[in-house]
């Protein structure tokens, strides 16, 4: 595997690290470490020198550099004896990234959250938000230092088909249970504006329009687990009801797990890809990793 790992120096970089150093990487993989340094005139949109002190974005960014440097050396370190190489670049910190990600043919970025806050109202970084978004490859958005326990969560979209083969293309997921969420999104109707008499026939709909997503997702949370048993995965199978991210948001903090596995479609405007909302939302608030896979486009 081709990994590129994204640090900083920060708590949240180093628990990607560590995360990374405790995958099951075959023996041939390569992982390239970066770390961005951002120069202060394009991080404070102005000129130092125009303030009358030039000397202090050379102290600043030489004292920046040495620790982005030393960042590097301690992933270097940790992530030993598999090959390593590390790169201190200069840009913008999300695009060098991205760039960076497409130069080596990443097959997957790993990158801290930084996130803010409470579990419960944990918000995503703006540069590993701008990542995800961007990727040629399936990003890891790091919140713990292991993988634990995988949660995959299933659709039955062709973005949720190339999820689901992750799971068998990657040895870093073997001998890990799989547990296939699939969320049935209800809604019941709101009387207002209904004529008497019409609304009953609408709640009747409803009722049955339910029991038929009901048995849609337990039947697809099902057949998923079994794919995933006969590729040698122990599963199970759970079938949720009500809004798709916050349920699985809600699930991942009542039951331990430490990543979920989810695709996006995502969606394309003014050259800028932008995650699907259900995987935006899991992305923001989920209490453990993240990884998220792009369906590419059909040609």
């Amino acid at each position: 595997m081709r990994l590129l790992l994204a640090v900083d120096g920060s708590v949240s970089s180093d628990r990607a690290t560590a995360l990374v150093a405790g995958l099951p990487l075959p023996a041939d993989s390569l992982v390239r470490i970066v770390a961005v340094q951002q120069p202060y005139a394009d991080a404070l949109a102005l000129s130092w020198a125009s303030i009358g002190d030039a000397a202090a974005p050379s102290l600043e960014e030489d004292a920046e550099a040495r620790h982005l440097r030393e960042a590097i050396e301690r992933a270097e370190t940790s992530l030993r004896p598999v090959k390593v190489e590390g790169f201190l670049l200069h840009g913008r910190p999300a695009s060098a990234i991205v760039d960076e990600a497409v130069s080596m043919a990443a097959d997957l970025v790993v990158i801290g959250s930084r996130g803010h806050g409470t579990i419960a109202t944990m918000l995503l970084g703006s540069t590993a938000a701008e990542v995800v978004d961007h990727a040629p490859c399936p990003v890891l958005v790091a919140r713990t230092p292991q993988m634990g326990k995988l949660v995959f969560a299933d659709d039955g979209s062709n973005s949720a088909s190339e999820a689901e083969a992750v799971f068998t293309k990657w040895p870093v997921f073997a001998g890990h249970d799989v547990e296939v969420v699939t969320v049935a999104e209800t809604a019941v109707p709101v009387a207002a504006g209904f004529t008497p008499g019409l609304y009953d026939q609408v709640l009747e709909s409803y009722t049955e329009a339910v029991e038929e997503a009901r048995r849609q997702v337990v039947e697809e949370s099902q057949t998923a687990a079994h794919r995933l048993a006969a590729a040698g995965f122990r599963t199970t199978a759970v079938a949720l009801e009500g809004d798709a991210a916050s349920e699985l948001v809600h699930y991942a903090g009542e039951h331990e797990t430490g990543t979920i596995v989810m695709g996006t479609r995502g969606h394309t405007g003014l050259a800028r890809l932008v995650l699907g909302s259900v995987a935006r939302n899991v992305l923001m608030h989920a209490p453990c990793s993240v990884l998220i896979v792009r369906e590419h486009k059909r040609k």
